[in-house]
């Protein structure tokens, strides 16, 4: 977990390097590492809240119709590589349990609505909290009336670029986070945000290079492809601030 100059992991749609990306295969992969965070993404398909990335069939279902031209039904007919049918938000909050945060974001449209109620009675009936949970989306409409519908639950703003006015944005939403673009961000984004109180996440890292980059500018965590590269990191990060705590604890002492 996450200690003081080690980043925050959000496993990215689970484990994708090894099982079908946001199923349930793929976060019971990521759980098995000592993550801080699963992010998933929703669609409202129908009325249910259907966990898959794309708008459009293709990549990973057979088809070419667009999601939101389905029934949920239709939708978990296709089985996905590996077998696995989309599973709905439900079936993810249920395996994620209270082990780890999970960032729900929502990339179509009229997800808010069906996505706090489905939260809010999974809290209700599992005797849970809201703490663990962030709703995100590059739909600020979106992330604002998830903040008028459920205030409880923690906010994520996603940005893809630098705007004028830095990370201003988050201040109407109430964020707790701002989710920054690996192709854009930049130091002064990210101090921006932090003077205001945010929390700084960068997408998607999944190279040792990049990931030393985000860290010195200042970044809180990372939405990643690959757990064990953050664990490695956070590893090495925690041994070296162990040589130095010793380094400097042993200069307090005088030598013959």
């Amino acid at each position: 977990m996450q200690d003081a100059d080690t980043l925050f992991c959000f496993a990215h749609r689970g484990y994708p390097k090894r099982a079908t990306e946001n199923t349930l295969q793929a976060i019971t992969h990521a759980l098995e590492f000592d993550i801080d965070g699963v992010e998933i993404d929703v669609w409202n398909v129908g009325g249910e809240l259907i966990v898959k990335h794309d708008r459009r069939l293709g990549r990973l279902l057979a088809g070419q119709e667009l999601l939101t031209d389905l029934s949920p039904a239709e939708v978990r007919k296709r089985l996905l590589p590996g077998g696995e049918q989309v599973p709905t938000l439900y079936e993810v909050l249920e395996l994620v349990g209270n082990h780890v945060q999970l960032n729900i974001e929502l990339k179509g449209p009229n997800c808010a609505e069906l996505a706090t109620r489905v939260l809010e009675s999974y809290v209700r009936d599992n005797n849970a909290t809201f703490e663990q949970y962030l709703f995100s989306s590059f739909d600020h409409r979106q992330v604002y009336e998830c903040l008028q519908r459920l205030p409880q639950v923690r906010r994520g703003a996603l940005v893809d670029g630098v705007p004028l006015d830095l990370a201003a944005l988050g201040e109407p939403l109430k964020a707790y986070s701002i989710h920054h673009s690996l192709n854009f961000v930049c130091p002064e984004i990210i101090a921006d945000a932090r003077q205001r109180g945010f929390k700084n996440y960068v997408f998607t890292v999944n190279h040792r290079h990049d990931l030393e980059l985000v860290a010195a500018m200042g970044a809180d965590g990372v939405f990643t492809d690959e757990p064990q590269l953050i664990m490695d990191y956070n590893q090495s990060r925690t041994a070296e601030m162990m040589v130095e705590q010793l380094a400097g604890s042993d200069s307090n002492f005088p030598h013959p």
